[in-house]
């Protein structure tokens, strides 16, 4: 079962230092740009995963998860949920073994039980944003 209690969403976001933030918009105003900025101003470092764009934040954007060199805590989604397969893909392919959040309203229940029987973490359907803020802020 994805994670949804308290406790280990606050233990989760407690013990994450760097977010890969896959589909992050380099245009203010969409949710994929601001509550990654949100993330980045509450201290996290921000990895942002988007092919179009070179910079964002004033930060080196990556084409893919497979070409993030850093340290991977957790992987946020910021794409549709027809695309998580392919992205819980490259998340269990990444050394760091990161935890999966999906962004409220992305759901994939097969790619998440792929996940959690690979042994990872996972949040589905819930905004980091919204649960950092009740949870820590």
């Amino acid at each position: 079962m994805p994670i949804d209690d308290d406790g280990r969403l606050r233990e989760l976001l407690d013990t994450t230092t760097t977010i890969a933030v896959v589909g992050c918009s380099s245009t203010p105003g969409k949710d994929a740009h601001d509550i990654p900025k949100y993330l980045l101003d509450a201290g996290y470092d921000v990895i942002p995963v988007n092919p179009f764009a070179e910079e964002i934040f004033d930060r080196k954007a990556y084409d893919s998860l497979a070409d993030v060199p850093d340290k991977i805590d957790v992987v946020n989604v910021f794409r549709p949920s027809d695309e998580v397969p392919e992205i819980v893909d490259a998340a269990l392919d990444h050394e760091d073994e990161p935890a999966i959040w999906l962004q409220l309203g992305i759901t994939h229940d097969d790619a998440v039980a792929r996940a959690e029987d690979a042994g990872r973490r996972v949040v589905q359907d819930h905004c980091l944003k919204v649960e950092h803020q009740r949870l820590l802020a």
